[in-house]
């Protein structure tokens, strides 16, 4: 069995939130949370998104993406972003691997667009991107299908 980590930095949106956090609980991936979200966890849009899945879910609240780098030291950690060209289906994931989507209106920050690991999603041309919870979905169940649930 396959151990997927799911990061959200600073996500913004409860609903894309509580969905992946329902994605988390029926695929066994580990939801992390980190820096300042722009909405509390009680809030009623998160809970209702996750439904009653929230019992489920491995979650943990990081303040800093440096805090989390030192607490899984060795692991693998992929970038999604729309400013990479390297596709994630051009990966082999592996056990353990970090997956790290950035707020919903801004994207992450440069220093993780601009980092190796850093993979996309492919879109037609001219669009923004997709739903943050779609994403986290598409990318996660490419982990499964390499690996195993």
């Amino acid at each position: 069995m396959s151990k997927i980590n799911i990061v959200l930095y600073e996500p913004e949106i409860p609903q894309n939130t509580g969905n992946i956090a329902r994605l988390c609980a029926c695929t066994g991936a580990s939801l992390y949370l980190v820096g300042k979200l722009g909405f509390s966890l009680s809030d009623k849009y998160t809970k209702r998104a996750g439904l009653d899945y929230w019992d489920s879910v491995d979650i943990h609240k990081i303040p800093t993406m440096e805090e989390l780098f030192n607490q899984n030291k060795g692991a693998k950690f992929y970038y999604l972003t729309t400013k990479s060209k390297k596709l994630y289906t051009d990966i082999k994931f592996n056990d353990g691997d970090f997956l790290v989507f950035g707020p919903e209106t801004r994207g992450l920050p440069d220093i993780y667009v601009k980092d190796e690991n850093a993979i996309t999603i492919p879109m037609k041309e001219g669009q923004r991107s997709l739903n943050l919870s779609n994403s986290a979905a598409i990318v996660t169940y490419e982990v499964i299908r390499q690996n195993g649930l």
